[in-house]
């Protein structure tokens, strides 16, 4: 499909697709972090239901770091290279989880970021202390849209509360996105390209961050 005439959506049909297709190519290029797996589900279960389900990313342990010290430092340091991996696994005693979903949204037919976090003992993690492990850029943008930026809403298929990255407005970025990048561009819109592209953006938000590695495979592959 060419770029200009795409509106930034993804099918739910392609959205399992590419789910499926990052989830492997993950794991290829990620073999030190823990796996994205798919997890298949009905809401209805019948002859005639189509599965759903959902990307899942679980019992993490982001790596927050330290605003202040950010702050003073940013200028005397260079940024830090986008393939350090960010995610570990952990045991400590006080450690916070954090559990990451990728749901499709049938109303905006696009990918929705949902999270949770959680102390080692399953007692979830107040608003101000999850806040705290974000970047200094989310908590930035936070603070001028907060609940418009992340909200909390009932999970579609676990039926309980995560918070979720909005997803008002992804379909126009995605777009911008592609429109962009001069091989996305000039080769049309990849299914397989999608989800990579946009947790390139989306995961920047959380902390979660995708290796060079996985990024120039797909693009060498368009």
């Amino acid at each position: 499909m060419e770029v200009l005439s795409w509106d930034g959506t993804l099918s739910s049909r392609d959205f399992q697709a590419a789910a499926r297709v990052f989830a492997e190519n993950w794991k290829q290029f990620n073999p030190a972090l823990p796996p994205w797996t798919w997890v298949p589900c009905l809401k209805q279960p019948s002859r005639l239901s189509q599965e759903q389900g959902y990307l899942s990313l679980e019992k993490i342990c982001l790596l927050g770091s330290n605003k202040e010290d950010e702050q003073e430092d940013v200028d005397e340091e260079e940024p830090e290279p986008v393939d350090n991996a960010t995610l570990i696994e952990s045991a400590g005693p006080q450690v916070c989880y954090y559990d990451f979903h990728i749901v499709y949204s049938d109303s905006y037919r696009v990918p929705v970021l949902y999270f949770r976090g959680y102390y080692i003992d399953g007692q979830p993690l107040a608003w101000d202390e999850i806040e705290k492990d974000l970047p200094a850029c989310s908590s930035k943008v936070l603070l001028e849209s907060k609940w418009t930026f992340i909200t909390q809403e009932e999970h579609p298929h676990l039926n309980r509360p995560w918070y979720k990255l909005h997803p008002c407005g992804t379909s126009e970025w995605m777009k911008l996105l592609f429109l962009g990048d001069e091989s996305l561009a000039t080769n049309g819109v990849a299914v397989e390209q999608y989800l990579v592209s946009w947790l390139s953006v989306v995961g920047q938000v959380v902390g979660l961050r995708i290796p060079f590695d996985m990024l120039n495979h797909h693009k060498s592959c368009n």
